[in-house]
């Protein structure tokens, strides 16, 4: 399952050697010169994970973490060529969960942020690698799913898809969103194929396909009756 990162940094050449780590390591990434366009950003994608540089014009990154941090817990890792602690402490206080300080090997960066994502997801420690929705249980190890101690056959694509709506439970999740999600950006299919395939998913998971919910004008929603 890819995932994604918005990447907040106003030196051009830095973005564009750190993009190219992100994306050979299978990252779709988002790019923000400044402030006010990585929160543009943030209110129109579905962000993994951020990379946030703290000296930038027009909103430094501290303003940046602390409005994204008023409204969600996305990961955030945070950049800055300054060493001091009073910078650090004041980083980890608005919510940053790393802190990494310039000059760095884009791998190590790499390395950080795969790790920090299986903290988030919960991937680190056997215990975690089985996830339950109603009678739905899949199995990350085994790649797969069963339906009341049922296995059912999922194709690689309506897993993923399958995960990706567990690990948004509630959130309201677009066609485009979930066409990048799960076939990524250079597919070149349209927006009738997440649709087919929500609809083989929802087939599938038999009673627990309700939880798969159309938002009309929207796209879709993972969520439990009310």
């Amino acid at each position: 399952m890819k995932r994604s990162i918005l990447l907040v940094e106003d030196d051009v050449l830095m973005r564009e050697f750190i993009t190219d780590y992100f994306k050979k390591e299978q990252w779709d990434v988002y790019e923000a010169e400044n402030g006010r366009e990585a929160l543009e950003i943030f209110e129109q994608a579905m962000i993994d994970l951020i990379v946030l540089d703290i000296m930038m014009p027009e909103m430094d990154g501290w303003s940046v973490c602390r409005r994204i941090r008023q409204k969600s817990d996305v990961p955030i890792i945070i950049i800055t060529a300054r060493t001091e602690d009073d910078d650090q402490i004041m980083g980890f206080e608005l919510g940053a969960d790393e802190y990494v300080t310039k000059p760095f090997s884009p791998k190590v960066l790499v390395a950080r942020a795969v790790a920090l994502m299986k903290r988030t997801e919960g991937t680190i420690g056997r215990e975690n690698d089985i996830l339950t929705y109603g009678h739905i249980t899949v199995d990350r190890r085994a790649h797969s799913v069963m339906v009341s101690e049922t296995l059912i056959n999922l194709s690689p694509k309506e897993y993923e898809l399958l995960l990706v709506f567990m690990k948004h439970d509630g959130q309201v999740l677009s066609r485009d969103y979930l066409l990048n999600a799960v076939w990524g950006f250079d597919y070149f299919g349209d927006l009738r194929t997440v649709d087919t395939h929500v609809k083989k998913l929802r087939a599938k998971l038999g009673s627990e396909g309700r939880f798969i919910r159309t938002v009309i004008r929207s796209g879709y929603k993972f969520e439990m009756e009310s």
